[in-house]
């Protein structure tokens, strides 16, 4: 019985690794700045939503443009844009994201 538990837990760690790497992998640092922000007509003002702008996405070698859309607001919370960040090694995706009044 005890061996069933021991080796259901080296599964489950294995698979926490596993999940943790796929993460990891989420970072991209890409060579060369993202083009000037689409002007997007901001559709009128939703109760309860906030509107997350356009952005642009690297995808497989280049800039995809990725419109904005409705986010359901958090109570106690604002939302705080993505945006991306220059470095030493390229530009970095910074998620949006909520963040407590």
């Amino acid at each position: 019985m005890r061996l069933i538990k021991l080796e259901q837990l080296a599964a489950a760690a294995a698979a926490s690794l596993a999940v943790s790497a796929c993460f990891a992998q989420g970072v991209i640092i890409v060579p060369a700045a993202p083009p000037a922000p689409r002007v997007e007509v901001v559709p009128a003002p939703r109760p309860g939503y906030v509107w997350d702008q356009g952005r642009w996405r690297w995808d497989h070698g280049h800039y995809v443009w990725m419109s904005g859309h409705w986010r359901a607001m958090r109570p106690g919370h604002h939302w705080i844009p993505g945006h991306w960040v220059q470095g030493r090694r390229g530009w970095r995706w910074i998620d949006g994201h909520w963040a407590r009044r």
